[in-house]
């Protein structure tokens, strides 16, 4: 049925997985945590297995920015789910590409012969991103807890500023790179530069990604891979709600430049959004599938990572991707579809300008000619992270998912799902069905 090239020591298989709705952040908290993101996903996820939750080996959730008081929120997911105390599990964090880090580790798990059934994916709940208090004021609240007298009290109230309350947004710091001081769309502006991509291109391409998914949305493409979710109140999520059916260039036009003022060229209209959702696969082995007479969406073939100089870290897809064939012995024109990561139209475009540059390709990939361009018609065919949202923990684990799903309405075979990481990485997952 499949292709036996892999470096797992036995097949590594998927049997199903579920999605969130992807959740448009709009200026205050969402109303899902993202444990309870988890939750909704899991649930509808476990309602339609042959096995009980009890049965997994273990439970992997990629998240970067759990709530105070879901510090290993995987482990808090399990219990929530039913899985009982005696299933361990474990958060992992590879900024963007968490989601994906969680599938990798739960299946070199399983092709170790360490774990049979492992559940893995990815939740964020971005619009929930903390203030923090700065240092001044952090200072000041243990100057104030240590003064024991009236007098102390009294002394160090008058020390107070207004200033100290100015508070650290977590959102920001969090999408910014401390080793080369930009933030995660500065390093798309370089992107940008580096190929000669224009503002057009990126508002095409950012059109582009709104229309695949409305169309995906219309035509039921997407109801296999999402469960729809309720909140406290009632309130029913069934779609991803970021998506503008009426965006045009000419809109996009008049937005600007967010990153770079006023020069730049990376907007908040070709740039992925902030969003709350949660996504899970399920992962067995050969044995755990004949057990519990799972079914079989495909096989997780190979993951690789690499890494790059940070300032250009969306050129992370180009790297990881290109080993990965290498590593396969497969050539672009053997996968039948990719799923890039949109993190910014900026950093996709330069991604395809790059592997169409021999120059590029030869000093920083050791091709002896340009890798070539991809066929647009197959890349992220139902739109991607500008349209769909970016919830940086889960979108790893969405890809893969998507890919699959994808490779099984068209009749093909082979897919990458691949993505750049802040901090300079890349990953990237073959997938086979």
């Amino acid at each position: 049925m499949f292709k036996p090239t892999s470096h797992y020591a036995r097949p590594v298989y998927i049997v199903d997985g579920l999605r969130t709705p992807q959740l448009k952040a709009r200026g205050k908290p969402g109303p899902f945590s993202a444990s309870d993101l988890a939750m909704q996903a899991c649930r509808a996820l476990m309602a339609r297995q042959t096995f009980a939750p009890t049965a997994f080996d273990e439970v992997v959730t990629g998240c970067v920015m759990p709530s105070p008081d879901e510090a290993n929120i995987s482990r808090i997911i399990a219990l929530r789910m039913g899985c009982g105390d005696a299933v361990p599990a474990y958060t992992v964090q590879r900024n963007c590409g968490s989601g994906l880090q969680s599938i990798d580790n739960a299946a070199l798990d399983i092709a170790s012969g360490r774990c049979d059934l492992v559940l893995a994916g990815g939740t964020e709940a971005m619009s929930r991103a903390p203030l923090l208090f700065n240092r001044r004021m952090v200072e000041w609240l243990a100057d104030w807890s240590s003064a024991k007298t009236a007098g102390a009290k009294a002394k160090t109230l008058l020390q107070f500023r207004l200033g100290y309350l100015a508070p650290i947004i977590a959102l920001i710091n969090g999408l910014s790179d401390p080793i080369v001081n930009l933030s995660m769309g500065q390093t798309a502006e370089k992107v940008a530069y580096h190929f000669g991509i224009t503002r057009t291109e990126m508002d095409l391409y950012s059109v582009e990604s709104h229309q695949r998914l409305t169309a995906a949305q219309k035509n039921g493409t997407l109801a296999e891979e999402i469960t729809p979710i309720f909140d406290t109140a009632g309130k029913y999520y069934e779609f991803d709600d970021g998506v503008r059916s009426d965006s045009t260039v000419e809109k996009l036009a008049q937005l600007k430049p967010f990153f770079d003022k006023p020069f730049g060229l990376v907007t908040a209209g070709n740039s992925s959004q902030i969003t709350d959702g949660a996504a899970f696969v399920i992962l067995a082995s050969a044995e755990a599938i004949e057990r519990y007479q799972l079914p079989v969406l495909g096989r997780l073939v190979d993951v690789v990572w690499k890494a790059l100089d940070p300032s250009e870290m969306g050129l992370g897809p180009v790297y990881a991707s290109t080993a990965l064939l290498k590593q396969q012995d497969l050539s672009k024109d053997e996968i039948d579809y990719w799923e890039i990561n949109e993190a910014f139209a900026a950093q996709v475009l330069g991604c395809l300008a790059a592997w169409n540059d021999a120059d590029f390709c030869k000093k920083y990939l050791g091709l002896k000619s340009a890798f070539g361009q991809l066929d647009r018609a197959r890349l992220n065919v139902d739109g991607g992270a500008i349209a769909i949202g970016h919830p940086v923990g889960t979108s790893g684990a969405r890809l893969v998912l998507h890919m699959l799903h994808v490779l099984k309405r068209n009749g093909a075979k082979r897919g990458i799902a691949t993505m750049c990481i802040g901090g300079g990485q890349g990953g990237a997952a073959l997938i086979e069905i």
